[in-house]
């Protein structure tokens, strides 16, 4: 029978039947193959190589020039969900177009597909956490609102494809201590879990139909969250009814027996993660799978399972039918970093800005001011508006460039750094203080950084010539 004809090549056909009929051509190597991140090709079933690891934090990240919104804490400060529900669209718009240009350049890379790890609907408790840029702030309720609507504004609304995969993260209650994670057993009461660190998945898994879940990096109560079967079948899959796939956080399935010592080996990691739920490894540590399989840690059946839902997702897509057949395919390059996203990126940076107090009704400033002092280590940085997972402007505009543009012509406007974000040096104080001394109105930008505030526990080794396209092994 000529591959044409085989019955996973047929769009007619219901994902159910194509998915089923491709997974039992392929043979164990194959199958373990398709459940990396870094999925190679299968050249005999027409199976193209593909990279499930992208990210669209606050618009496309990592794949050069892309609208870039307001920071995830940013977009929540709007408390505007029909306007983020826009974002998104406008994000998944430019994803589309970013991938199917890449794919008649013939790229298949990281970065250009449409399996996104994103929104980060971790609760921001503990400032000392680290990532709280990434989220939406404090509140279960608002967390869940902006991710439900995040999520639809990702996967779209067809009835038979999905725009792309959102992938809220990281399941479940993470947000602490950041520098532990790979070996830390967190536990919480019943009443703390379902009331705080739960609610938002449930929403978008629920609501928003999320088809993907990251699990985290830590224990929960004595169980790696990527293998947890508390939090993978029986919440996740038994009380919420997803029906997706898990992807694990970046090197999650080698913390379980490398790191949280669960297990002594690479194999039995590989087959606890499987076995409780966890199909996709992001991670080198799933062709253990094979080792597990021989050793009877692992049954075929279970292996088979897995690979399914993940070819479900690559289905869905529309990554197995003609292009002219996804609608979404359809969208033109011409969209990405467009003069109507700028716009509405504009419109969502001003719905984020929070006014704490007008003392004496001084703002908004005067247009006419003849001279304004800029203060501060953030009023000239252009890496500070980046945040991080972000994609690049093609034109970034600084505090201090903006307060230029803004004031009459002949307005004089001093700037002075005056001190660090970090450090304790007084050098720049004078400066600071003369240039405010001898100006109608003193403007300080103050703030954290990507010095202090970070994956990983990012330090404050980080530098204002820090690269401007770093990719962590985390996500």
């Amino acid at each position: 029978m000529s591959t044409l004809t085989l019955p996973y090549k047929d769009p007619s056909l219901p994902v159910e039947t194509r998915v089923a009929d491709l997974v039992a051509r392929m043979t164990l190597v194959e199958k373990v193959s398709q459940m990396l991140h870094d999925a190679p090709a299968v050249e005999r079933l027409d199976i193209p190589a593909y990279n499930w690891w992208n990210e669209c934090l606050h618009g496309v990240g990592r794949a050069g020039i892309a609208t870039v919104f307001p920071q995830a804490i940013g977009l929540a400060a709007t408390w505007h969900t029909h306007l983020i529900h826009r974002t998104a669209v406008a994000i998944s718009d430019e994803v589309r177009a970013k991938h199917h240009e890449a794919l008649r350049n013939g790229n298949r890379g990281q970065y250009y597909g449409l399996t996104f790890w994103t929104p980060n609907i971790n609760i921001f408790r503990d400032p000392r956490w680290g990532r709280g840029q990434e989220t939406y702030g404090e509140d279960p309720y608002l967390t869940a609102r902006m991710g439900v609507t995040f999520v639809k504004g990702l996967q779209g609304d067809d009835p038979k494809y999905l725009k792309l995969v959102a992938t809220p993260k990281h399941y479940a209650v993470h947000s602490g201590p950041e520098h532990a994670r790979h070996h830390f057993d967190v536990d919480v009461s019943e009443r703390d879990l379902r009331t705080t660190y739960l609610p938002a998945f449930e929403a978008t898994v629920r609501e928003g139909r999320a088809a993907s879940v990251m699990g985290a990096y830590q224990r929960f109560r004595g169980a790696p969250c990527c293998a947890s079967p508390l939090l993978l079948q029986q919440i996740l899959r038994d009380e919420w009814g997803f029906d997706g796939y898990v992807v694990s956080d970046c090197g999650a399935i080698l913390d379980i027996y490398k790191h949280h010592k669960v297990v002594a080996t690479a194999a039995e990691a590989a087959a606890l993660a499987v076995k409780a739920g966890c199909e996709l490894n992001c991670g080198a540590t799933y062709p253990a799978l094979l080792e597990a399989f021989e050793k009877g840690l692992i049954d075929e059946a279970t292996i088979d399972q897995a690979v399914r839902r993940l070819f479900t997702a690559r289905f869905r897509l529309g990554m197995f039918d003609p292009p002219e057949m996804v609608p979404y395919a359809q969208i033109p390059y011409a969209v990405n970093d467009s003069a109507a996203h700028k716009q509405l990126a504009l419109e969502v940076a001003r719905e984020s800005i929070v006014l704490l107090k007008n003392a004496g009704g001084f703002l908004p400033l005067r247009k006419d001011l003849k001279s304004v002092a800029v203060i501060g280590p953030n009023a000239d940085w252009e890496e500070v508006l980046l945040g991080n997972y972000n994609g690049f402007p093609s034109e970034a505009v600084t505090p201090l460039a903006g307060i230029r543009a803004a004031l009459a012509p002949g307005a004089r406007v001093t700037y002075a750094e005056g001190c660090g974000v970090t450090g304790r040096s007084r050098a720049g104080f004078d400066e600071a203080v003369a240039i405010a001394r001898d100006a109608e109105v003193a403007i300080v930008v103050l703030g954290l950084s990507q010095a202090v505030e970070g994956e990983g526990g990012a330090s404050a080794k980080a530098s204002r010539k820090a690269s401007r396209a770093r990719p962590t092994a985390m996500a």
